[in-house]
C-alpha cells in the first residue's frame, strides 16, 4: 500500500484531492460530517444556486419572449416541485461521488476529525464513536461558513446564504444585505420567483473587484428587475414583529430611513472552518482570520500536512479547491507543483459576469502597460439571435510582448466563454494566437476573437481603428 493520506473535508478541494491520491495509489482516509462527499458546493453552495437559477433564467426568458412575438400565461410556481427537483439534482450528484468513494476503495467515514499531534488525528463518528488514526501526510479541506453578525441574529425571516436555498415559500419581500457574488446570485432568483426584491451594499458599486464598465451593465438590468439597489448604504437596525421585519438604513451623507420586509438574507461573506481541528497541537499556523498559512504548494508551517481551498483564503471558488487539492497531492506523491493565480471566476446572474486574469484596475494599479480592447455584444450575430446583445468581451493586453494578461465578460453564457480565455493567460498566449484561430459562425465565442482583432484594427463587425 501506498503513502498513507488523511483528508479532512469531502467538498471540491478534498474529494478531488482523495481520488487523485487513490489513483496513484494511496491508502486514503476521507472524512466528512455528510453522508456522501460533496461539502458546501454540493449540498448547499453553487449546485443548490445554480438549480435554483436555472429556474429563474427559465421565468426571466419567457418574460423576455414578448419582445420578439411571444407571449405566455403568468406562470404557475409551485415551491414544492422547485424543491423536489433541486434535491434531486443535489441527491443524483453527492450519491456518484459516494460511488466513485467505493470503487477507489478509499475508507470514508462520516464524522469529523481535530489533530493530536502532526502525525495523527481524534476521529468521532457520526455514531459518536471515537478513535485515533495515523497518517503521513494530511490535507485539510474544511470550506467556510457564511459569516454572521451578532446584532443580527438568524431566525425564520432573517436567513444566510445556506439557508436561502431550501426555499418554502416565495417572500412578499425580501432585502439582501451584500451587494457580492452570493447576494447578487439570491436577489436573481427571488426576483425572478416574484418577490420585491432590494439589494444594500456599503461600497459604492455591487461587485467590489470587478471592473466598472463590466459590472455597470448587470447594475443596470438590476435597477430595472429589483425594486432598489442601495449603494454606500449600512443597516444599523433590524426589528421583528409579527408583519415581518423593519430594517433601519445610514447612507455615507448620514442620512437615515426604514424600510419593511417579509425576509432579510444576510450575503456579508463567508469565514474559514479552521476552529475546531486543533491545528496549535499539529504545529500549523493560521493568521488573524483564521485561514490556514500555506505555500504555493499549499504546504502549512507543519511540512507533512497541507490546505486547500476555503480555509486558506480568497478566491474561495469551488473549482480553485479542486485545483489545490490536485497540487497538494501532487507534492505529496513527489511531483513538484505550484499553484496557478489564474483562477476564472463567474457571477451566475443575467447577465452573467466571468474573468479571468488582472482586471483593468488592477494593471493600472500595478501600472502594467497595456491595452484594453472591448468587443460589444450589440455586433454579435448569434447575441442579436438570442436577444440577449446586452454584453461585451474585454481583453487586457500586455502593449509589448502582446501576451494576454486577463479578460472579463459580460453576457449569455459568459461562464462558459471564459475558459477559452483563461487557457490564453495560463498559457500566456499572445493576442495574435486568439486571432488566428477560426472561431464558429454564429457564435458567442466569435467574441472573443473579434476582440483580439480590435487590438490590430482589425475586427470585421465593428470599426476600431487601430490607435
Amino acid at each position: 500500500m501506498g503513502k498513507k493520506i488523511l483528508i479532512i473535508g469531502a467538498g471540491p478541494g478534498g474529494y478531488t484531492a482523495a481520488f487523485l491520491a487513490a489513483d496513484l495509489g494511496m491508502d486514503v482516509t476521507l472524512i466528512d460530517k455528510e453522508i456522501n462527499p460533496g461539502g458546501t458546493c454540493l449540498y448547499r453552495g453553487c449546485i443548490p444556486y445554480k438549480s435554483l437559477l436555472h429556474c429563474a433564467k427559465i421565468l426571466n426568458n419567457s418574460k423576455d419572449a414578448k419582445d420578439i412575438g411571444i407571449s405566455f400565461d403568468k406562470p404557475d410556481i409551485n415551491i414544492n416541485r422547485i424543491n423536489e427537483w433541486k434535491d434531486r439534482v443535489i441527491e443524483r450528484l453527492t450519491t456518484g461521488l459516494g460511488q466513485l468513494v467505493k470503487v477507489r476503495k478509499i475508507n470514508y467515514i462520516q464524522g469529523t476529525a481535530s489533530f493530536v499531534n502532526s502525525n495523527s488525528a481524534e476521529i468521532i463518528s457520526k455514531d459518536n464513536s471515537k478513535r485515533t488514526i495515523k497518517f503521513e501526510n494530511a490535507i485539510i479541506a474544511t470550506g467556510s461558513s457564511p459569516i454572521t453578525i451578532d446584532s443580527f441574529p438568524l431566525s425564520e425571516k432573517i436567513l444566510n446564504s445556506a439557508d436561502s436555498v431550501d426555499l418554502k415559500n416565495i417572500p412578499e419581500s425580501v432585502l439582501i444585505i451584500g451587494g457580492g457574488v452570493i447576494g447578487l446570485e439570491a436577489a436573481t432568483i427571488y426576483s425572478s420567483l416574484g418577490s420585491e426584491t432590494s439589494v444594500v451594499e456599503m461600497m459604492p458599486n455591487i461587485l467590489p473587484g470587478i471592473d466598472r464598465d463590466l459590472s455597470n451593465i448587470l447594475y443596470t438590468k438590476l435597477e430595472s428587475s429589483l425594486k432598489n439597489v442601495f449603494l454606500n448604504t449600512q443597516i444599523t437596525k433590524i426589528a421583528e414583529n409579527h408583519q415581518g421585519l423593519t430594517v433601519s438604513f445610514k447612507d455615507k451623507k448620514e442620512n437615515t430611513w426604514t424600510e419593511h420586509y417579509t425576509n432579510v438574507l444576510l450575503s456579508i461573506g463567508r469565514k474559514p472552518n479552521t476552529d475546531n481541528l486543533c491545528l496549535d497541537k499539529a504545529n500549523v499556523l493560521i493568521n488573524e482570520k483564521g485561514l490556514i498559512k500555506t505555500n504555493d504548494q499549499k504546504q502549512t508551517s507543519a511540512s507533512n500536512i497541507y490546505a486547500v481551498g476555503d480555509v486558506t483564503g480568497q478566491p474561495m471558488l469551488a473549482h480553485k479547491a479542486s485545483h489545490e487539492g490536485k497540487i497538494a497531492v501532487e507534492n505529496i506523491s513527489g511531483t513538484f507543483s505550484k499553484v496557478s493565480s489564474k483562477i476564472p471566476s463567474v457571477v451566475y446572474t443575467d447577465p452573467e459576469i466571468a474573468t479571468c486574469g488582472i482586471s483593468e484596475a488592477q494593471a493600472k494599479e500595478e501600472n502594467k502597460n497595456v491595452t484594453v480592447v472591448k468587443f460589444p455584444w450589440a455586433a454579435s450575430g448569434r447575441a442579436q439571435t438570442t436577444h440577449k446583445s446586452d454584453g461585451i468581451t474585454k481583453l487586457i493586453i500586455d502593449k509589448g510582448t502582446q501576451i494576454i494578461l486577463g479578460a472579463g465578460i459580460v453576457g449569455e453564457h459568459a461562464g462558459e466563454l471564459i475558459a477559452e480565455c483563461a487557457l490564453a493567460i495560463e498559457k500566456e498566449l499572445t493576442v495574435s494566437d486568439l486571432k488566428s484561430v477560426v472561431h464558429p459562425h454564429p457564435t458567442l465565442s466569435e467574441t472573443i476573437m473579434e476582440a483580439s482583432e480590435i487590438f490590430f484594427g482589425q475586427a470585421t463587425h465593428i470599426f476600431r481603428p487601430r490607435k
